[in-house]
């Protein structure tokens, strides 16, 4: 029948929580999806978007033009992400509802990332920054919701460790290629981009996608598109707590992975040729950790069915590893604290995701859900170069800014213990 939601042709039965087990063919797919999905996003963050600043206004002006990219970037990504999830939730197209949305993305997002390789000023940087972010969130919106709608609730905290270490995978890969070809500026953009984008493509021609009929379409309107953006506190308290848990552990990273490469540049003493390499090097030894701390406390995770002292626990640590930072004065001290932030931070990514989508309000609109709680992901990108600044000048330079991300986390880490619908 038409319109009619079969499981041999597509995906579960919209908002109907899936009895089938996903075999670790699926997830393996995903995996790669995901992992290429973050080198869309974190070579520029961590090394190339910072260097081409560098490049245009030098060194005394870099922060506060990377502050004004980093900041309306973030913005737009805030606004995108849960409003491409909406749209997702909405599409009724014969390709399904998540994978026109991560073609379209991947495509509109890669224009943006091409005008920043090309830009030759700070406005023309913006503008291609904030192409990059509204169409990849695009993608990522549609992405995420993948999990909700094909894993069971009993598979969620494994699969969700095995998203935890993409992140890792991702910089380390990401900034491996651009420290390859970091010989050509062009280059450092365009090749991480192209290389993720086959398997991001991959993963979006074989995914068996939900297909929802045009009579099932939820109906639009002025009010709903204004709740796109918003779920009431006092409906959903649980997802308000995880929101704020969220937002602060992320604002935390959020100050290190922003102002990373000015870190090395202007506490640690490094020159400009050495930062590609030293990213590298702290990347790297923090995805070790994180590799092994996301795949072992996410099975754990599902094995004890407790999230919330996994999430407690891994903010203390990221805490910790922020304050180890802020007092570091040699690259060795930058490293012991990457890895201990490695352990916090594969510990929270293996649950905080799995813990979320158990507190989610509407099975039936999934991907705005998570659109809404990717807004703390994303704002904190904004907020933190936004106050940053304001706290290099008060403060004792970068040792003051880490300690700041150091609390953060710690308030991250009490928040999630007011979360009751989950242990």
């Amino acid at each position: 029948m038409r319109g009619e939601v079969t499981a041999a042709k597509s995906g579960p039965e919209l908002g109907v929580p899936t009895e089938r087990r996903v075999g670790w063919g699926f997830i393996a797919l995903y995996a790669l999806a995901f992992t290429s999905t973050s080198v869309l996003f974190l070579p520029p963050l961590l090394v190339t978007l910072p260097l081409k600043i560098n490049s245009l206004v030098g060194i005394k002006e870099a922060p506060n033009s990377l502050a004004l990219v980093a900041g309306v970037g973030a913005f737009v990504s805030m606004i995108a992400n849960p409003f491409f999830g909406r749209m997702s939730d909405r599409t009724s197209s014969r390709l399904g509802m998540r994978r026109p949305w991560m073609v379209i993305g991947f495509v509109g997002g890669s224009v943006g990332i091409v005008v920043i390789a090309l830009a030759p000023n700070i406005p023309v940087v913006l503008l291609g920054w904030c192409m990059a972010q509204l169409f990849f969130n695009a993608l990522l919106a549609a992405q995420v919701a993948v999990v909700p709608d094909q894993v069971q609730p009993a598979q969620r905290g494994i699969v969700s460790g095995v998203l935890g270490v993409c992140l890792p995978t991702a910089a380390v890969t990401g900034t491996f290629l651009v420290r390859l070809v970091s010989g050509n500026q062009l280059a450092t953009f365009l090749v991480p981009c192209g290389i993720a984008g086959f398997f991001i493509l991959l993963f979006a021609v074989v995914l068996r996608d939900r297909r929802l009929a045009k009579a099932a379409r939820p109906i639009w309107s002025l009010g709903e598109f204004a709740r796109t953006f918003y779920v009431a506190p006092r409906k959903s308290p649980d997802f308000a707590w995880a929101f704020v848990s969220r937002f602060m552990f992320i604002l935390a990273y959020a100050f290190l992975a922003t102002y990373q490469a000015y870190y090395l540049l202007d506490k640690i003493g490094s020159t400009r040729a050495d930062v590609p390499q030293q990213i590298f090097l702290g990347t790297l030894t923090s995805s070790v950790v994180v590799i092994a701390a996301s795949l072992i406390f996410g099975k754990l995770s599902d094995r004890t069915g407790r999230r919330k002292i996994f999430v407690f626990t891994a903010s203390i640590v990221y805490a910790v590893a922020m304050f180890v930072i802020a007092i570091a004065s040699t690259f060795n001290g930058f490293l012991v604290g990457m890895a201990i932030g490695g352990l916090g931070f594969g510990m929270y990514v293996a649950v905080d995701f799995a813990l979320v989508v158990d507190v989610l309000p509407d099975q039936d609109r999934v991907a705005k859900d998570l659109g809404v709680l990717n807004v703390a992901s994303a704002l904190p990108f904004s907020l933190a170069p936004a106050i940053a600044p304001a706290i290099l000048a008060i403060g004792t330079g970068y040792g003051a800014l880490y300690a700041v991300a150091g609390v953060c986390a710690v308030i991250g880490a009490f928040a999630i213990l007011h979360v009751r619908g989950v242990r």
